[in-house]
């Protein structure tokens, strides 16, 4: 990451805050800043300048930036570009909207320009790291297709690649490449089978992880990252479930067979497993410990929802937890 130019693309009607944020950004020789005023054509000018991150304005004219979130999550090529919204407003509800749509980020302009500068920064970094991650996983899929299945030591070989690319480098448990296709498996499944059997999501946060990262630093953010996702992992005992990293210090655990009750069930023991490592997090609102915020849903999978619907609704229940002073587990049917 140290040797890639962050090309950031601003997306924003008003000049007087595109010189703005360009001033912030002007000593930061490893950021090249890029301007967008019509938003008829942010996706256009996206496509042709490559940003890692697009700093988003929400209220302009013709396209607003909701709408504009969507259109880039919808086009192959900018759909995995982080998205810092820059809102006139520290609102709730408006957030909730921002992230449901796509965003990343999110902050109210202007922002500080530290705060800015070491946000740009991460999600960048991010992306980077994400796009390595593919090429890797394609140079390795194309291996795979050369291997000969009848050579005992390619097979092992072979098996060994599978793996890797179905782990987190940093926590190893499942990553988010896993649990897409776990989840998707067994939505097909139950479907197939029709057995009326129920798959339920915990979607999980770390409270306050980047004051944590912020506050501790880095390496102890890997470090409790991967205590908290081993923890986790070890809380799930059956070969059938699944426990994977969603992004960041977001974890998410599929339990077949599992209503929404059985799901909360094992939602607390993680919150208790968690709360006995004792992680000290000053830098916290809730506690002096590491502690999680938890999001739990349930549905049995019929031809008129989806698994996407199903996280999404885990999602909004992890969203009511934060907003209801976080180191809790919501149901998604107490909403």
């Amino acid at each position: 990451m140290s040797n890639k130019m962050i090309h950031v693309l601003l997306v924003d009607d008003q000049p007087m805050v595109a010189e703005g944020i360009r001033r912030m950004l002007e000593t930061e020789e490893s950021i090249q800043f890029h301007y967008c005023q019509q938003p008829d054509k942010a996706l256009e000018m996206a496509i042709e300048v490559k940003p890692s991150v697009i700093l988003q304005d929400l209220v302009m004219p013709d396209v607003d930036g909701m709408t504009l979130m969507r259109f880039y999550r919808n086009h192959p090529q900018t759909k995995r570009i982080p998205v810092i919204v820059l809102s006139s407003k520290e609102d709730a509800a408006i957030k909730r909207d921002a992230f449901n749509n796509g965003a990343n980020d999110y902050l109210v302009k202007l922002p500080d320009p530290i705060e800015l500068i070491a946000r740009i920064k991460a999600h960048s970094s991010h992306f980077y790291m994400q796009l390595e991650r593919d090429a890797a996983y394609q140079i390795m899929q194309d291996m795979q297709q050369q291997l000969e299945a009848s050579n005992a030591e390619l097979e092992v070989r072979n098996f060994e690649l599978q793996r890797l690319s179905s782990l987190d480098g940093l926590t190893n448990i499942a990553n988010r490449r896993s649990f897409d296709k776990f989840i998707a498996d067994e939505w097909r499944r139950a479907l197939r089978d029709n057995d009326n059997s129920t798959i339920a999501v915990i979607m999980i946060d770390i409270d306050y992880f980047k004051r944590y990262n912020d506050g501790y630093g880095h390496q102890s953010g890997d470090d409790c990252l991967i205590r908290v996702a081993q923890t986790l992992d070890r809380c799930v005992h059956r070969a059938s479930d699944l426990m994977a990293r969603y992004g960041g210090e977001e974890f998410v655990t599929v339990l077949v067979d599992t209503d929404e009750h059985g799901a909360y069930s094992i939602a607390q023991q993680m919150q208790e497993a968690i709360r006995a490592l004792a992680i000290p997090h000053e830098y916290s609102s809730v506690a002096n410990l590491v502690t999680l915020s938890m999001g739990v849903a349930s549905a049995i999978p019929d031809s008129k929802t989806s698994a996407e619907q199903l996280i999404a609704t885990a999602d909004k229940a992890l969203y009511a937890a934060k907003e209801k002073g976080r180191n809790q587990a919501i149901l998604a049917s107490s909403l």
